[in-house]
């Protein structure tokens, strides 16, 4: 699904998609495209940031508190760090910067795909401070409670989940997320898991910090 309100930029992403073999379905506004996941699972949604009404920010925003997980890929003419923070903040997937080579917006595509079929069929369910991790279905349970995880925040935590105990340094979990050059968004994404497997999020127990070396998850 590709949103934007630019009619050109569009038509220009939904001619070169298809011709790298995707099907494409275009949306000129956040309300059209709410319309659209109601009644289409799509596998990736291509949204821009700086729309009229509700931004793309607000609607990533909107559709991870409400459990959606399908991959986000934000484009915006803004470049900066912060404006690319907020992005994953909200729970975006990845981030691409106006203008871009639509080469690089297909590899980053094919890269979200990829992320989001890692398996973790795999990968055993893991507990942690209580918390029950179900890889399968990128969720985490706790008696009746239940926390859904965005993509990318289940992507690093399947990373961790496999190796309990050891020590991942910020570049290397940003390569095998497939963010390399993004060690930042790292932080993020374990600040935003914290929040939801820890009691105290600033005093973790499971998901540590380890001084000069990276970070590291215990389990029970």
């Amino acid at each position: 699904l590709v949103v934007d309100d630019d009619a050109r930029i569009r038509a220009l992403l939904g001619k070169y998609l298809l011709q790298n073999g995707f099907m494409v379905t275009e949306a000129e506004q956040a309300a059209t495209a709410r319309q659209l996941t109601g009644v289409v699972q799509f596998d990736a949604i291509v949204l821009d940031i700086m729309m009229p009404g509700e931004t793309g920010l607000e609607l990533t925003q909107s559709w991870k508190k409400d459990g959606f997980t399908t991959p986000i890929l934000l484009l915006t003419a803004k470049g900066e760090a912060e404006a690319r923070i907020a992005g994953f903040e909200a729970g975006a997937d990845d981030y691409l910067p106006k203008p871009f080579e639509p080469r690089e917006l297909v590899l980053r595509l094919q890269s979200i795909l990829r992320r989001a079929a890692l398996l973790p069929d795999k990968t055993p369910r893991i507990t942690f401070g209580g918390w029950s991790y179900d890889p399968t279905r990128s969720m985490l349970a706790k008696g009746d409670e239940t926390e859904m995880l965005t993509r990318a925040e289940a992507t690093l935590l399947n990373i961790f989940v496999q190796k309990p105990g050891e020590i991942f340094s910020r570049v290397d979990l940003a390569k095998l997320a497939g963010l390399e050059g993004q060690e930042r968004t790292i932080d993020v994404q374990i600040t935003r898991l914290r929040r939801k497997i820890e009691s105290d999020s600033k005093k973790p127990r499971y998901l540590q910090t380890v001084r000069g070396e990276g970070y590291v998850l215990h389990v029970d």
